[in-house]
């Protein structure tokens, strides 16, 4: 009986499919009657029914499901990893379909966003924020990108930069400290020769503010841990002397080689 189930207690599973094809072929009827179909139903609905008991396959299928939960991965039947597996696949690639929508939906609107130079340039921000803007629309110019768009992006950066550094994220930090230094340069750049110190020297200051929330918890003092030895090693010094054995009292003088004198 071809079957592509595990065996149990060394017999094969028989499959839905063989079930059906094992019930007993029902008596030949007319087709006239109206009565070949519900036949045809009755075997069906015999087949299921035969499939759910004990030992049969859909019973056999359920039993593996509901055992994959407290199963490790290598235990589980190979259908439940082939099927996990491909939902896992098809749901990536729908994620990985949708943030490139998303992001070229987002590029587009900003390279959609019509160029403009305006901006306030009174108060502390504007004395910041305008040379920031004059610098990125000469840039823009020789660039096939609208300044508006560069303007959006640089502050998108700084924002993003500025979270990650608050999450104690090395990379948006780093990404933090690019950012200020490209800043301050396209300030020194911009701004009026007259006032170029000062609006540098504000940039900078305003910088080092937001650092704070930005290089939180950051130390440049080395961490020491002090953990106890697991292994303690104790040395110790062992002499092995050889002790001579004592020699006999009569023997002090070494032996007796001294006979008395016969006549």
């Amino acid at each position: 009986m071809p079957s592509n189930d595990k065996p149990v207690n060394g017999q094969e599973t028989p499959s839905f499919c063989d079930l059906f094809d094992q019930m007993p072929p029902a008596p030949p009827v007319l087709e006239l009657d109206g009565k070949h179909g519900t036949r045809r139903l009755a075997r069906l609905r015999a087949a299921w029914k035969e499939s759910w008991e004990e030992g049969g396959f859909l019973y056999q299928r359920w039993e593996e499901v509901f055992q994959a939960r407290h199963a490790g991965w290598h235990e589980v039947a190979n259908w439940i990893k082939a099927a996990a597996l491909f939902g896992g696949l098809s749901l990536i690639v729908m994620m990985l379909d949708t943030a490139g929508d998303i992001a070229a939906t987002t590029l587009n609107g900003l390279s959609a966003i019509p160029a403009t130079n305006a901006g306030d340039d009174s108060g502390l921000w504007g004395t910041v924020d305008h040379p920031v803007r004059l610098f990125l629309a000469d840039q823009a110019a020789h660039l096939s990108v609208a300044p508006a768009a560069l303007y959006a992006f640089w502050q998108f950066a700084g924002v993003l930069a500025l979270i990650g550094g608050f999450c104690k994220n090395a990379g948006a930090r780093i990404a933090w400290a690019l950012w200020g230094c490209a800043s301050l340069a396209m300030i020194w750049s911009a701004a009026p020769s007259g006032g170029r110190a000062a609006a540098t020297g504000l940039a900078a200051l305003m910088w080092a503010l937001a650092s704070i929330f930005a290089l939180r918890g950051l130390t440049l003092r080395p961490i020491v841990h002090n953990h106890p030895p697991q292994y303690q090693f104790n040395p110790a010094l062992h002499l092995h002397a050889t002790i001579p054995a004592p020699t006999p009292a009569g023997d002090d003088f070494g032996p007796d080689n001294i006979h008395p004198l016969q006549r």
